[in-house]
């Protein structure tokens, strides 16, 4: 027998002829997408453009089980990519073929394709899985909470990861569809607009539909017992509101509340421009948890929110998000002033609009509050760390800083500034710098060293009055007579836990 000997350098070139350039130079994705806070959230590699997520869920025994099908687009030529993910899966596929998995870290799910995906073009990854999210733990924290008759999802930084996969950060932001199964008697409450709702067999279905890009920690879950109120705004938006049966003596609170969600909405489309999504609401969930957040289309609240009575300016804080935190969503983790500065502001805002005190007066007793010693000062609201994220100088000093530039550049820009930029950038992502150079474009001033003194630079800043005010600045150390309390002070003051999720550090 002739046995014909190939040289190497031949055989290489004839491997070459049916190995697709793809993948020869195909790479696994990063498995951060690269925030300095938080290294293993999100993932390098793709984007997600559509959730579809099918869900069942029992209260009786906090199983949810559930299919998630994910619209993606490949950033590079992928051999191996990564979902962030806790619960236990059965089966992947990507592009409807089999795909190996495997768990790495807190909560990466490791992805590998039977064949490698392509720069710039789309796939189509479908998880199966089931588990109790309630037992899954990330350094002994949940973001789960069960209530006596379901189960909660709503945490910030990151919840996704107890109940869907996903690429969980908010620079990649996708469109939802939220199908979920529970026992009759039981309802779903979720994001955007409720499409549809059967029974079958003792079981209802509710289909939820955000249609505006929603960063995943937006994304909520809630699942009970709910008196739903329902209605419409001025302008034909829809309001769905939900409210546990057994709020107990916080119930009339909570509702006083809550119920005025719409014309909140429409009072801050006119400081803020357009409402920026397809629908309106809250849910108060029978939960222990003492803080809110600002689910996109339906914000989160605890029942402890309403233990001292109604407080509207906590709905205010959380719309307000809306546009400053969900339309306009963090770059990174250390941009979250752009969404916490501008929501205590609006608080603020709303007082000055009730006579309950103006902003002036507000930045004032915020001011007055902490003296140059205090460690509230060292705290940086433009980079303040990952351990001070949602410190209350992050909200206070923030919202001081907003005062400032009012006062350096006059209402008509200021408030032009406010309702112009989530317009600019709707939808999108932004970093703080990207804000300081938007307003020094509005305003037409140099802004840099305002921004670097207020949002950057550990120490008590001098205060600046307002144009027409007495001509002396107060000085961060020299004693002053110190101002009136605003009446509103106490009721924004008790929204100072709106996020304290109680994640190893205060939120």
């Amino acid at each position: 027998m002739h046995r014909k000997v190939i040289a190497p350098s031949v055989l290489a070139a004839s491997l070459l002829l049916v190995i697709p350039a793809s993948a020869a130079s195909s790479v696994p994705g990063a498995p951060g997408i690269g925030d300095p806070y938080y290294p293993a959230s999100g993932n390098g590699g793709y984007d997600v453009s559509h959730y579809d997520l099918r869900l069942q869920y029992q209260p009786k025994t906090d199983l949810l089980e559930g299919t998630a099908t994910l619209l993606t687009t490949a950033r590079q030529d992928l051999s191996r990519f990564n979902l962030d993910f806790g619960l236990k899966v059965s089966e992947i596929r990507v592009n409807g073929a089999k795909a190996a998995f495997a768990t790495s870290g807190d909560h990466e799910l490791e992805v590998t394709p039977a064949q490698p995906l392509q720069k710039d073009r789309q796939a189509t990854v479908v998880v199966k899985y089931a588990g109790k999210p309630s037992e899954f733990k990330v350094d002994g924290w949940s973001a789960w909470q069960r209530t006596p008759d379901g189960g909660i999802a709503a945490q910030e930084p990151d919840s996704a990861v107890w109940w869907f996969p996903s690429n969980d950060h908010p620079l990649d932001k996708a469109t939802f569809d939220i199908s979920v199964n529970v026992p009759d008697g039981t309802q779903a409450i979720s994001n955007g607009v409720l499409q549809s709702q059967t029974s079958r067999l003792g079981w209802t279905r509710y289909n939820w539909r955000s249609n505006k890009p929603q960063a995943t920690y937006l994304a909520t879950l809630a699942i009970g017992k709910f008196d739903v109120t329902t209605g419409k705004t001025a302008g034909g938006l829809p309001i769905l509101n939900a409210y546990s049966k057994d709020l107990g003596d916080n119930a009339g609170a909570a509702r006083a509340s809550v119920e005025r969600t719409g014309e909140v909405a429409e009072w801050l489309e006119g400081v803020f421009g357009p409402y920026p999504f397809n629908a309106l609401g809250g849910y108060v969930p029978n939960v222990p948890s003492g803080f809110a957040l600002e689910t996109q289309t339906r914000p989160f609240y605890s029942p402890r929110q309403f233990s001292n009575g109604a407080n509207v300016s906590v709905v205010v804080h959380e719309l307000a998000h809306q546009w400053y935190g969900d339309s306009v969503s963090v770059d990174g983790w250390k941009d979250i002033w752009v969404n916490e500065g501008f929501a205590r502001y609006s608080q603020w805002l709303w007082s000055e609009k009730e006579g309950e005190g103006t902003a002036q007066e507000l930045a004032d007793w915020a001011y007055a509050q902490h003296p140059a010693e205090d460690p509230f000062w060292q705290v940086k609201p433009g980079d303040p760390g990952p351990d001070n994220q949602f410190h209350g100088a992050v909200y206070d000093r923030g919202a001081i800083a907003l005062q400032a530039l009012r006062n350096e550049i006059g209402d008509e820009k200021f408030f032009s500034i406010l309702k112009g930029w989530p317009t600019e950038r709707a939808y999108g992502n932004a970093k703080v710098g990207d804000f300081v150079r938007y307003a020094e474009k509005v305003s037409g001033k140099p802004l840099a060293q305002l921004f670097e003194t207020w949002l950057y630079t550990p120490g008590k800043p001098a205060f600046a009055p307002p144009a027409g005010a007495a001509p002396t600045a107060r000085s961060p150390k020299a004693p002053a007579a110190k101002p009136a309390e605003p009446k509103s002070w106490k009721k924004i003051a008790e929204t100072n836990t709106v996020h304290e999720t109680g994640r190893g550090h205060g939120h």
